[in-house]
C-alpha cells in the first residue's frame, strides 16, 4: 500500500469530487460539503498524534505507523463512517512490565444519526451515535469530530490491563520467609474434652 495519504472518488459521488488531499489526517470532516456526496480518506497515521491513546502507549517500544482507510457515505438514507484499522500498537504488560503488541486490525463501521426515528433504518447489531451528541463544537458549518470517533474505536479495542498471552509475573523475594511454627489445634481441646463430659 502506498504510504501516501491521498483522498479517492467516493463510489457514491458520481461526479468524481475529490476531498482535498491532505498529508495529515483530518480532525474533523465537514457534513455540509461532505455528507451527500461522500468523503474518502486514506493515509499513515502515528498512533501517538491521538491525544487519549497517547498517554497508555509504552515507551519502551518503537510505534508503527496505523494503515487508516475511511469512507464517509450514505445508505438507507442514513449517513454511516466506516473505517478499516490496519497495524499494532505496544502498551505496557500489567504482569510483566514489558512492552505488549495490540492487534487494530478492524473494520469499523457506524451510523450516524440525525435523530432518535431512523434508529429504525439500521440493523440491530449497528453501532451507531447521534450527530447532536458528537457534534459539539459551535461553528458555522457541522463538522463531524472524525479523528475523535476513530480514536475512540481505538480506545474501545484495546485492552483495559493489557498483558502477554503467556506472561508470568515475576516476584522477587527480599530475606527470608520465616517458618511457621506449628500451632496447638483449637479443637484439639475440645475433641479431649468431648470425651470426659
Amino acid at each position: 500500500m502506498s504510504s501516501t495519504p491521498e483522498s479517492k472518488p467516493s463510489a457514491l459521488n458520481p461526479d468524481n469530487k475529490k476531498a482535498p488531499v491532505t498529508n495529515s489526517m483530518p480532525e474533523h470532516i465537514s457534513l455540509d460539503k461532505w455528507a451527500d456526496t461522500g468523503y474518502e480518506w486514506a493515509g499513515e497515521v502515528e498512533p501517538s498524534s491521538f491525544q487519549r491513546l497517547a498517554t497508555v502507549l509504552s515507551t519502551d517500544h518503537e510505534q508503527a505507523k496505523t494503515q487508516l482507510d475511511a469512507n464517509l457515505y450514505r445508505r438507507n438514507n442514513v449517513l454511516h463512517l466506516a473505517f478499516t484499522l490496519t497495524g499494532n500498537v505496544w502498551l505496557t504488560c500489567q504482569r510483566c512490565l514489558q512492552p505488549v503488541a495490540i492487534n487494530l486490525s478492524d473494520d469499523y463501521d457506524i451510523a450516524l444519526l440525525e435523530n432518535e426515528s431512523q434508529v429504525r433504518l439500521v440493523n440491530e447489531e449497528q453501532d451507531y451515535l447521534l450527530l447532536d451528541e458528537i457534534i459539539t463544537e459551535q461553528s458555522p458549518e457541522r463538522l463531524l469530530p472524525f479523528k475523535k470517533l476513530v480514536e475512540d474505536e481505538i480506545l474501545l479495542k484495546i485492552p483495559m490491563a493489557p498483558k502477554h498471552d503467556d506472561c508470568e509475573m515475576t516476584v522477587e523475594q527480599f530475606g527470608e520467609i520465616p517458618e511457621e511454627e506449628e500451632s496447638e489445634n483449637p479443637f484439639a481441646a475440645l475433641a479431649s474434652l468431648k470425651g470426659k463430659l
